[in-house]
């Protein structure tokens, strides 16, 4: 295909429009100038209709973009201000919490500190009663407030037989048996308290070790033969004393006999 057949080709293809220039209608046999100028008018309005629908159209979408960036920015702001209500709200949460928490610390803390002056009395009723002292009406007014003390949160602890726990209990007297399987409290000098998790006051205890029997029986065995050992160097001694006495004797009785001689 040539050159000039495709520009043929392109000229066919292009709408052929006919425009009747004749100023005279040969229909009517009027002039056509002020029809021609109705036509251009339309025209004209039809194109500035039209180039007012795209310039309302062109608004219209410029409109929409500056809506979009409107609610955009609106949505930007939201999302910051529910961050801060959010953050605010856990920074409110987590002080009410502390101040809480440090609020019960402290009402435990003035019952824990009322309840440490408490306990010489305590300890005074304990050797009242061990003496038998605590009878009648004291003993009830006693036994009232050491219900009270109790029920408020005070334990007692520190009891003889306890497996030795050196955070709770502290050892003042140490000894050793084959009785124990390990270390135990047998003796209690001083009874021990405490509130809630908090340790007031140690117990004072007395502490059994763990002795094998074999230990024992070897000890006693090489006791015993210390004390034969002992006895019998005592003897042997003693034998060896009167031999030089008698010895001794006999030196002076031969002296004697000498002498008389002379």
């Amino acid at each position: 295909m040539t050159e000039h057949q495709a520009e043929r080709d392109e000229k066919q293809e292009e709408p052929v429009v006919v425009r009747d220039r004749r100023k005279i209608d040969p229909e009517t046999g009027e002039l056509r100038q002020e029809r021609n100028g109705a036509v251009d008018a339309q025209e004209s309005q039809q194109a500035a209709e039209a180039k007012e629908a795209e310039a309302a159209e062109g608004g219209k979408a410029d409109q929409d973009a500056e809506v979009a960036a409107a609610v955009q920015e609106l949505q930007k702001q939201l999302d910051e201000r529910t961050a801060d209500l959010q953050r605010v709200q856990a920074e409110y949460n987590n002080y009410r919490r502390r101040v809480d928490r440090e609020r019960e610390e402290m009402a435990e803390g003035g019952k824990a500190a009322v309840l440490n002056e408490l306990l010489p009395l305590l300890d005074d009723l304990e050797r009242a009663e061990a003496h038998g002292d605590l009878t009648g009406a004291f003993k009830a007014v006693a036994d009232k407030l050491v219900g009270t003390l109790e029920r408020i949160g005070l334990e007692p602890f520190g009891k003889e037989g306890d497996a030795f726990d050196p955070s709770v209990h502290e050892a003042v007297q140490h000894s050793t048996s084959p009785d124990v399987d390990g270390p135990t409290v047998t003796t209690v000098l001083r009874r021990g308290y405490r509130f809630g998790e908090r340790v007031l006051r140690e117990a004072l205890v007395g502490v059994t070790d763990h002795e094998p029997a074999a230990a024992s029986d070897e000890k006693d065995a090489e006791s015993a033969e210390s004390g034969a050992a002992t006895s019998d160097t005592a003897s042997e001694e003693g034998d060896t004393g009167a031999a030089r006495e008698s010895a001794a004797s006999s030196e002076n009785a031969s002296v004697d006999t000498d002498e008389n001689k002379h």
